[in-house]
């Protein structure tokens, strides 16, 4: 069976609208998108990013537009993972000929993978931006103790919730230091809610999946399963979603926060930024207006794209970002991709290359080129280039940048 369909075999789908010309997409991921395409709760066709790729329920880049429902499955579970990037006023000059120091202090002030801060971050000492910080980080803990959904869900230790803030997590979340046309230095990093995100998503799953035995609803996948606007199952779950779509923004704050401490530390000087922070959800679900209806909008790798919004596209850990300013096309829900989107599964990247390889694909790039990060191998993802010129009626690019360090989990 091949692993490509062509854009009119895409195209053929009712209920869908795709931007995937030129692009590889999965027979797999194609399933999935007629599975998604066929509910009765949508509230207009199913918008295809050119990173679409096999998901869990639904496929990971894609706009799925619902009228009083919301699918958990869709929204996935790292609610809120997305983007935060920042120019700075250094330049290429202004970096040591190693940034290996550099990465170790930024290490030294996010952990990464599975570890946690041993209490949780507090910003109190650092200036104005630090009390902003603290501030954030209290509201968000004076709303934890009120969500419902806290009382359905089961063993889990809230004491990790904030020790995680400020962490960056594993698989695809990344920091990186890149290079715009300019040679301006910028941060950019991706994230999301950390293990209290995972577990709402999955007791939120838990229970549309419940819900959907209990009417005796026919779906084509368990995971689509769809809690309905007015039910306790659906507040209590939306209630969570706009906490953990905060925390994860947060989440994201901090981490920008150590950087710069990092880079303070680095240069002997407060490292100036220009720029309001770019800062964009891609695993999220929000209320929305389009084609006259207002309409529940769950965005799975992807982004908001209005007109003269700004978002961010990364490539791999060995390619181009982009820092992009949106078109509002009315056919995407105003939406665009969130990365290059996988082209080989985690394990089919692992069997197909070598640490060898890795190397070579991440030449020129301070980061960790060793087995336990090969399943995030260039190779692995879909070609960047491609994958923007599939969009180019969603959006337009301000700023390309080159990372010259990356740190992973």
């Amino acid at each position: 069976k091949e692993n490509i369909m062509s854009l009119e075999d895409l195209t053929s789908i009712p209920n869908l609208k795709s931007w995937t010309s030129g692009v590889e997409v999965e027979w797999d991921a194609i399933q999935q998108l007629r599975n998604i395409a066929s509910l009765p709760i949508l509230a207009g066709h199913v918008a295809v990013m050119p990173d679409v790729h096999l998901g869990k329920g639904a496929t990971v880049g894609s706009v799925i537009p619902t009228k009083a429902a919301i699918i958990p499955a869709a929204v996935g579970v790292d609610i809120g993972c997305g983007m935060c990037a920042v120019r700075t006023e250094l330049t290429a000059v202004d970096l040591p000929d190693s940034l290996a120091r550099l990465r170790s202090a930024i290490e030294a002030r996010v952990p990464v993978g599975f570890s946690s801060h041993d209490e949780p971050v507090d910003t109190r000492r650092d200036g104005q931006r630090g009390l902003a910080l603290a501030d954030a980080g209290r509201k968000l803990a004076e709303r934890f103790k009120k969500l419902r959904i806290l009382e359905v869900i089961r063993q889990y230790d809230p004491s990790k919730t904030f020790k995680q803030l400020g962490t960056l997590g594993g698989g695809n979340h990344f920091i990186e230091l890149c290079l715009d046309e300019s040679q301006q230095v910028w941060i950019m990093l991706h994230s999301g809610s950390r293990n209290i995100g995972k577990t709402i998503g999955e007791t939120a799953i838990g229970m549309a999946r419940e819900v959907a035995q209990r009417l005796e609803r026919r779906l084509p996948d368990n995971d689509l399963a769809w809690l309905d606007e007015g039910s306790p199952e659906f507040e209590m779950y939306v209630e969570g979603l706009r906490w953990a779509q905060d925390y994860a923004a947060h989440n994201r704050a901090l981490m920008l926060h150590a950087v710069l401490n990092a880079l303070r530390e680095e240069f002997g000087r407060e490292v100036a930024t220009f720029e309001n922070a770019v800062q964009c959800h891609h695993n999220y679900a929000t209320v929305e207006e389009h084609f006259g209806q207002q309409v529940w909008v769950t965005r799975k790798g992807a982004v908001s794209a209005r007109a003269g919004e700004l978002g961010i596209i990364p490539g791999s850990m060995g390619a181009k970002s982009f820092i992009v300013r949106g078109k509002g096309n009315p056919e995407s829900y105003c939406s665009c991709s969130h990365g290059a989107g996988r082209r080989l599964s985690r394990g089919a990247a692992k069997r197909a290359f070598t640490v060898a390889d890795l190397e070579a694909q991440t030449a020129g790039v301070e980061c960790r080129k060793d087995e336990g990060v090969l399943d995030e191998i260039p190779s692995a993802y879909k070609d960047i280039d491609a994958v923007m010129a599939a969009q180019a009626d969603l959006v337009e690019v301000v700023h390309t940048l080159k990372q010259v360090m990356c740190i992973k989990g």
